[in-house]
């Protein structure tokens, strides 16, 4: 009996080891588990749990531009944020900082009081309050004494030049992340890393009493510096929308100034724009009485509108300025040369006749006088004899068929026939029927410039820290060698003469050789043109390629020769002149300068001495006022010294000075050749500024006008050609 209980005890024993065992297996596999397995998460719970922390936003990299011009930057403003467990918990006293919180801030005070009523330790009231503001509310928390309430710093993005570069740089969001132009693709260089502010809680969130913040500073992005020229993008933006006001534009355009020497875009404008600093604003278009900015429709509508940028993410027919592509893959396989005599009036292409846009043609003409006038038959036969195959194996080595790879989101690609025929590539021949993006062409024309090599164009130069060390930089990337050097300098020349003889002439600029080829092509819509012009200057030493785009002019002409070649003429001659390229005039030039002189200073002088003065300055005198002989001395002139004029314009001079001005009636001059325009004024007692060559088309003074005798009349003239638009290739090819 007592051998059994003494085995049974022993089996409760054991039972009991076992169970305990087992037990402080388990204790131990749990203890391992959590320090082990679990350790690093429950370490981080339980430090969340202890401490609270409220984020540093870093100061995100500022845009330059290649002179170091700060064109994005952040400015310092502040951050409110709450955390709601530090908060009186009384609900008279929450709603009472609600509704101070909510007018300092122009907030709603719901809205406010939904934030300070959530279980966190940590809401966001309103990012990028300006210092002034968060001082206030500095001010008003300490005086009351109220616990919860902190001001952080916090950065905002401003843009100093507004809408100059909008499409280039791009705008950021609530959270200062880049959303699109190079804020966006640079995103990585210029965000930076947050910051913290740590301060240690008890279990209810509330912050430790006598507990020093720790601080851990933000880390600063980097700056971008761009190819951009601030100087030339302005003369772009100027040029491009004066043109546009000009000549009724409806669907805004494009201007693009590029270094043919490495790929480098010195100014690229896209029109409409819109102001960086507020890009969210109402476009044209749009229901600002429904206008919120962040709705689907309404960023639909941006994105259609002012967003889009047309040099990159806008695709067109090229026109004419496609025949120099034409002409270079002709030159370098040797099917013709500049001196080719062709004769071609109409020509005939699996069974399709296309023309020469002039009804009674050119008659027989070399190809270089082909260029000249812009004959399609001309380039037809010379794109057959190169043939299909190797024509578009061309159009692939000038970049063509694929995207630029320029460091903007939304870049388009051309868009050419997947299998095509002879009657394809008759059309492409003059740039037709086929879709490219502005900047695939003005690459394309970049190859043509610097003897022959395709360059990646680009906008970013270099990425440098807040102290001025370069991080990294990008050099040009050479894709390949399209045409040879000797085919470059032969098409430069004959490009030189479409501009100085040919339909280019409104892009001249005295002492500045300018290479060039005007395009007028007709959309999918009927009665829509693009007017357009490529140039590139000097033609003897490029240093700069201009291409300029107007979708749809509504104005007296839509051709390209006649609106967009003065465009690019104008931006030639700033941006030259302002790179200090040295003016070469030919007899030319100092012709036309001769026309020109500055009115001399003939008061105090006699009549007889003025009127020797003056014909020596090749100007004209009429003489106002009481007795005028000889010796009379000139009291007062009109215009007065230093005045710009035409040669033979008439300066009066008064030998009393009069008490009364006398009025004239200003003449309209529309049309009127420089000599009749001249003519007309001077007759009418008022003197002419030229502007331009050609005929007149506008003057900066209404017809009809009462204004002072001798007034200087400035008036713009134009070269009026017709140009390459064929109306009978009306068709559509499969």
């Amino acid at each position: 009996m007592a051998a059994n209980i003494s085995l049974l005890m022993k089996k409760r024993l054991l039972i009991v080891l076992m169970v305990f065992s087992f037990l402080v297996s388990c204790l131990i596999f749990r203890v391992g588990w959590l320090q082990v397995i679990k350790g690093d998460e429950l370490q981080k719970k339980a430090f969340e749990q202890q401490n609270s922390d409220r984020e540093i936003p870093p100061r995100r990299g500022s845009i330059l531009d290649r002179n170091g011009k700060e064109l994005a930057m952040s400015a310092t403003v502040d951050r409110v944020v709450i955390n709601p467990t530090e908060i009186d918990k009384s609900e008279g006293e929450r709603i009472r900082i609600a509704q101070k919180l909510s007018e300092f801030l122009d907030m709603e005070d719901e809205e406010v009081l939904k934030k300070i009523n959530r279980d966190s330790r940590y809401e966001i009231i309103k990012k990028k309050v300006e210092r002034e503001v968060g001082n206030q509310i500095r001010q008003w928390k300490k005086e009351e004494n109220i616990a919860g309430i902190y001001i952080d710093e916090d950065s905002k993005r401003y843009y100093p030049n507004g809408n100059i570069a909008a499409h280039v740089i791009g705008f950021t969001g609530e959270d200062n992340q880049g959303l699109d132009g190079i804020e966006k693709t640079m995103e990585k260089y210029l965000k930076g890393v947050p910051g913290k502010i740590l301060s240690e809680v008890d279990a209810f969130g509330r912050q430790m009493p006598k507990y020093h913040k720790k601080r851990i500073d933000p880390q600063d992005g980097l700056n971008v510096v761009l190819t951009i020229d601030e100087t030339i993008q302005y003369f772009a933006t100027e040029a491009l929308q004066k043109a546009l006001d000009d000549n009724q534009v409806a669907n805004g355009g494009i201007a693009i100034v590029m270094d043919p020497r490495n790929g480098e875009i010195l100014a690229m404008v896209s029109k409409p724009d819109f102001n960086l600093n507020t890009p969210r604003a109402c476009p044209p278009g749009g229901e600002p009485e429904t206008w919120t900015g962040s709705s689907q429709e309404d960023i639909e509508l941006l994105y259609k509108t002012v967003w889009r940028n047309k040099a990159v993410s806008d695709t067109y027919e090229p026109g004419s300025t496609f025949k120099s592509i034409t002409a270079a893959i002709a030159f370098e396989e040797g099917v013709v040369t500049p001196e080719s005599r062709t004769t071609d009036k109409t020509i005939e292409v699996q069974g399709w006749k296309i023309n020469c846009w002039k009804p009674n043609f050119h008659g027989e003409e070399s190809f270089r006088e082909a260029v000249y006038n812009s004959c399609n038959p001309a380039f037809v036969r010379a794109a057959l004899q190169v043939g299909v195959e190797k024509y578009y194996r061309y159009l692939r080595a000038f970049g063509l068929y694929e995207r630029t790879g320029i460091e903007l989101p939304g870049e388009a690609k051309g868009s050419f026939h997947e299998n095509p025929k002879e009657i394809n590539l008759a059309t492409a021949s003059f740039g037709q029927r086929f879709t490219i993006t502005p900047v695939e062409l003005i690459a394309a024309y970049g190859a043509i410039a610097n003897g022959g090599r395709l360059i990646r164009p680009r906008l970013v130069k270099e990425i440098i820290d807040w102290e001025g060390n370069i991080i990294e930089r990008f050099e040009p990337e050479i894709i390949r060698n399209v045409i040879s050097k000797k085919t470059s300098q032969t098409l430069m020349d004959v490009l030189e003469g479409v501009v100085s003889e040919g339909g280019g002439k409104n892009a001249y600029v005295k002492g500045y050789r300018v290479a060039g080829k005007t395009g007028t092509s007709e959309t999918t819509v009927n009665n829509v043109y693009i007017a357009s012009f490529s140039a590139i200057a000097p033609a003897d030493n490029p240093r700069i390629c201009v291409l300029v785009a107007l979708d749809n002019p509504r104005g007296d002409s839509y051709y390209g020769g006649t609106i967009a070649a003065p465009v690019a003429g104008r931006i030639i001659e700033d941006t030259l002149n302002y790179l200090g390229v040295e003016r070469i005039y030919n007899e030319k030039d100092l012709e036309m300068m001769a026309e020109e002189v500055y009115v001399p200073d003939v008061r105090d002088n006699s009549i007889k001495d003025a009127k020797k003065i003056l014909n020596e300055f090749g100007l004209k005198y009429r003489i106002e006022g009481g007795e005028h002989d000889g010796d009379t001395f000139v009291e007062e002139q009109t215009p007065k010294p230093g005045a710009l004029l035409a040669k033979n314009s008439v300066v009066i001079l008064y030998t009393d000075v009069p008490e009364e001005e006398v009025l004239v009636k200003v003449p309209d001059i529309s049309n009127k050749t420089i000599e009749e325009a001249t003519q007309t004024l001077n007759s009418a007692g008022l003197n002419i500024k030229i502007i331009g060559n050609g005929k007149a088309i506008k003057q900066n003074i209404e017809p009809g006008t009462q204004v002072s005798q001798g007034r200087v009349v400035e008036v713009e003239f134009l070269f009026f050609d017709t140009e390459e638009i064929n109306d009978e290739i009306l068709f559509q090819i499969e």
